[in-house]
């Protein structure tokens, strides 16, 4: 087995002094460009590979960054870690993710097992967490950030959920529609789908519309969700003109649910989404959404931990911009006959948001 190079090799075969070489590779800037060309070619003849905690000892850093998600099934959460990861990277630092399943306890385990590893920064998503994780994060000192919202509390990354699901129902209310449901994913330990649900009400009062809980439905993030929503909202006796999902997995669900029961999209049933998912660009009838730029969170919220552990200022909250993309789901009402729905109505001003 061949013998594994120390940083000692390293500084004899480059002619220069063992702090040198640790300075070339870790602060690469405090050498001239000659010597740091020497050690690297030398660090490549060798294979040398650098103590990773000695480095962290050395120099206080572990250049690792930690980050907890709800879930790891859904791609929406994919796509801001992905940017979030591979902007880090860039800069030197690696990226340890865990989910918790919307389970606070769990969440709040995580982020104290992170802590113990010495994770230079944290990243959370959304704002609703359990009180020993403030405590926590309080008491721990270093950075964290939170994404999907913005908080007063800690630096933020986030989109205005409510507005996002406003912007959706305005759509269908400008194409004519009245009798507009809601399918949410459950807003338990869920401030994103919560706000969403919040939003879509807020907009139906501030337009003078009544509605009834047999409108809205909390189901699990997924086509099966979406398809469940719509049943639960055709429980009454005549369908809806419209429906604004919380996501775009929950919309090609009740999408596909609505056409299982032999209605056409948008001529019967018009369908909004949000978030931009791949997929609903590509089934028929294409879906109409709400854009989160979730890609772009991912590299804001990287770009200010690298800032923030370099010492520089950031702001106390970025708001991601959210847009509508408008697509073949949703149209102007096509009957004037409104449906009726079980429950309790509710007048313009009987909720408060």
């Amino acid at each position: 087995m061949q013998k594994k190079s120390r940083i000692e090799d390293v500084a004899q075969a480059a002619g220069v002094s063992t702090a040198t070489v640790s300075r070339a590779l870790s602060q690469p800037e405090r050498v001239s460009e000659k010597t740091r060309r020497i050690v690297e070619q030398v660090v490549k003849r060798l294979h040398y590979v650098p103590d990773a905690a000695g480095r962290a000892l050395a120099s206080g850093r572990t250049h690792t960054v930690g980050c907890v998600i709800p879930t790891l099934d859904l791609a929406i959460f994919a796509r801001s870690t992905h940017a979030l990861q591979s902007t880090l990277s860039e800069a030197g630092y690696q990226l340890l993710v865990a989910s918790h399943n919307y389970d606070l306890d769990t969440e709040a385990e995580l982020v104290q097992a992170l802590q113990q590893r010495g994770v230079d920064a944290m990243v959370l998503v959304g704002a609703e967490h359990h009180n020993k994780l403030w405590e926590s994060v309080k008491r721990w000192r270093k950075p964290t950030f939170l994404t999907w919202v913005c908080d007063e509390r800690l630096p933020s990354i986030g989109f205005d959920n409510a507005k996002a699901a406003s912007i959706a129902a305005e759509h269908l209310i400008g194409l004519g529609h009245r009798k507009i449901g809601f399918i949410s994913g459950y807003t338990k330990h869920n401030d994103r789908a919560a706000q969403r649900k919040l939003g879509f009400i807020k907009t139906m009062e501030e337009n003078g519309l009544i509605w009834c809980e047999a409108m809205l439905s909390e189901q699990e993030l997924s086509i099966n969700g979406g398809r469940l929503g719509l049943r639960v909202l055709f429980g009454s006796k005549k369908p809806l003109t419209a429906v604004v999902c919380g996501t775009d997995m929950l919309a090609i669900g009740a999408l596909l649910e609505a056409q299982d029961r032999g209605l056409r999209i948008p001529q019967d049933l018009s369908i909004c989404g949000i978030d931009n998912h791949e997929l609903g660009a590509e089934i028929k009838p294409r879906l109409t959404t709400i854009n989160l730029p979730t890609r772009e969170l991912g590299q804001i919220a990287a770009m200010q931990i690298i800032q923030t552990l370099a010492g520089e200022p950031v702001a106390d909250q970025s708001l991601v911009a959210v847009n509508l993309i408008v697509r073949e789901s949703t149209s102007a009402i096509r009957s004037n006959s409104p449906p009726e729905c079980k429950g309790v109505w509710h007048s313009p001003k009987s909720v408060d948001t």
